[in-house]
């Protein structure tokens, strides 16, 4: 049975009718404020060719890992869904690959009753009622309509890139780019003439990371692109700052760290070295590929320091661990799932080094709640340097903001912190992310105001800087 598609005005607010009528007002106050999207995945390519997307499979279901994950749970393979092994597969195990949009579309219709109370289904009705005007929630009856519909909607100038960028009413977006990128979307954007602020942030994981794929070929590449020898680490330092200075050139104000552990070291010099040619060798053992991490944040963050650009560290993250699924499609599939992380003498190196250096600034994410208020909230109300990220991948969700706010605030406060970011690929559901961030803030404000800890009046300047103020001034903004 086809039902109506109802977005309720009054959704992740309390059921208590005083803390409803509080998150309210102080919603209504804030829900209209510019977008700043300061961490993400977007393609730039979007917005230096401001080309028509082509379909409402390729732009809303293939590309985000929430949807690949959750369907392939369910015994979907990824070729059902348009995606084609990049190795061979024995004869009586090769699944055919839908190559058919309409058909892929179908089939995560079909199945989205699986999203059913998960944040996926609370962005994706935002952008089918808000974006398309679509009346009625999708099913299997009406896969085909919606399909038709979104992808007709795509191909108007309304619905180009910029346009929705201008239309969500998003003040600056970042996306990421690793080291070697050269940038190219980023300059035509820049020589275009055109208002829209989309910046990058320096990713360095695939030549900071002796585990990751291609590592060789990458210093390899990044020794060419920067002209610099780095056969030794004084070289190869200078190489990556020569890359930052190139990024911060194209708009750059902040530098991403995806590694497994928030582990940091402070070698002596002569240390440093003899790791360094270690890994080069490539005869190396999981131990030193971490020990050199740890020593590369450390090296990044003094980095930091002389050029300004803002850090953030996302460990916490055991990435593709389905080896034979990475194998055949390689990385963002679906397949990364959170660990347990150490904080406290993880950064102390990093932080006895550089946690008072009024230069510095650190912002740390997590996928381990259980270090909220034992680890995160304790260092970051202490360290001037530090400052806790948002809710972050697998808890951007309502009960997962809630949780940080509950576990955070009474030891860091609420000025330790940096609003929201929504780190997405799924650029329609920018608004809704940042929608559902801002509902719940404000309804966890309402009930301290109700219970009287706070005044409305200070709840209100409160929903107002983490809506705005706080991610501006976090990131340079």
């Amino acid at each position: 049975m086809i039902q109506k598609l109802h977005l309720h005005p009054d959704r992740l607010f309390s059921s208590d009718p005083v803390q409803r009528d509080i998150a309210r007002r102080l919603y209504n106050k804030i829900k209209d404020l510019p977008i700043v999207s300061p961490h993400g995945h977007t393609d730039p390519s979007w917005f230096a060719d401001n080309e028509c997307f082509s379909n409402a499979t390729e732009l809303l279901v293939q590309p985000d890992h929430y949807l690949l994950r959750m369907l392939f749970s369910h015994g979907i393979p990824l070729e059902s869904l348009g995606f084609t092994s990049k190795t061979t597969v024995p004869e009586n195990e090769q699944v055919k690959v839908e190559s058919d949009p309409k058909v892929i579309w179908r089939t995560f219709a079909e199945h989205y009753f699986l999203f059913q109370g998960t944040p996926t289904s609370i962005w994706l009705d935002y952008v089918f009622t808000n974006v398309f005007n679509m009346e009625y929630a999708l099913c299997v009856e009406n896969a085909d309509d919606y399909y038709q519909q979104i992808t007709s909607a795509l191909q108007q100038d309304s619905f180009k890139p910029r346009a929705l960028f201008e239309r969500f009413n998003i003040e600056v977006i970042a996306t990421t780019e690793g080291a070697l990128d050269d940038l190219r979307y980023h300059k035509k954007i820049k020589e275009s003439g055109w208002d829209g602020r989309v910046i990058t942030a320096f990713r360095p994981d695939n030549v900071t990371d002796p585990e990751f794929e291609g590592f060789e070929d990458n210093l390899t590449k990044l020794a060419e692109i920067t002209g610099i020898n780095i056969d030794s680490f004084a070289g190869y330092l200078a190489s990556l700052q020569n890359r930052r200075n190139y990024f911060k050139e194209m708009g750059a104000t902040s530098t991403d760290h995806g590694h497994p552990t928030a582990r940091t070291l402070d070698l002596a010099d002569d240390e440093k070295e003899a790791l360094y040619q270690k890994i080069r060798s490539t005869d190396f053992t999981p131990e030193e590929a971490d020990r050199f991490r740890a020593q590369m944040l450390t090296e990044l963050a003094s980095m930091s320091i002389e050029d300004g650009l803002v850090m953030q560290i996302h460990p916490g993250v055991y990435r593709n661990h389905n080896q034979p699924l990475f194998e055949k499609f390689a990385r963002d599939k679906g397949a990364d799932i959170p660990v347990q992380v150490e904080f406290v003498e993880n950064l102390r190196p990093l932080l006895n080094k550089y946690g008072c250096h009024p230069k510095m600034n650190i912002i740390v994410f997590t996928l381990d709640e259980t270090t909220y208020s034992r680890e995160l909230a304790p260092l970051a109300g202490h360290y001037p340097a530090l400052k806790l990220g948002p809710a972050w991948w697998f808890h951007d969700s309502p009960e997962g903001m809630r949780r940080y706010r509950q576990q955070v605030t009474e030891t860091a406060g609420f000025y330790n912190t940096v609003g929201f970011n929504d780190d997405t690929r799924a650029f329609l559901s920018i608004p809704a992310r940042h929608d559902v961030a801002r509902r719940m803030d404000c309804a966890f404000l309402a009930e301290l105001v109700s219970d009287h800890r706070l005044t409305e009046q200070q709840a209100e300047q409160i929903s107002y800087d983490l809506s705005y103020n706080l991610v501006k001034q976090a990131y340079y903004l």
